[in-house]
């Protein structure tokens, strides 16, 4: 694997934690916001078939951020609409990304029994 692969891996997530910064520090954002802004700019850029260029180049650098989130969602809503019409919006978000989202219930259930909260 050559080293430009990490490179860009390194230069597409990096920029994408950049920005997430960059709004928290001088727009007073809070992480939910950067969170959800970031979901929807990952399933704007896939409707206009952007993002799948930035995984081309970045690779992980692209999918490990939570915009790759909304990519992901977006990408199964059409793709399960082509297959299935209307009623496939709903099945094919879940079908692609049910296994992401069973893990985070999984690991937050783990840690709700082992952490105790301040509050």
């Amino acid at each position: 694997m050559p080293i430009s692969t990490f490179l860009y891996a390194f230069l597409i997530g990096g920029t994408i934690c950049l920005i997430g910064q960059l709004l928290l520090d001088y727009f007073k954002l809070l992480p939910i916001h950067i969170t959800v802004l970031f979901v929807v700019i990952g399933a704007f850029l896939e409707f206009f078939n952007i993002y799948d260029y930035l995984v081309e180049i970045g690779g992980a650098g692209a999918l490990v951020p939570i915009s790759s989130f909304g990519h992901s969602l977006t990408q199964a809503a059409v793709e399960g609409a082509l297959s299935q019409g209307i009623l496939g919006l709903a099945s094919g978000i879940f079908t692609l990304t049910a296994t992401g989202i069973t893990a985070a219930i999984v690991f937050a259930f783990f840690a709700a029994l082992i952490f105790k909260p301040k509050g």
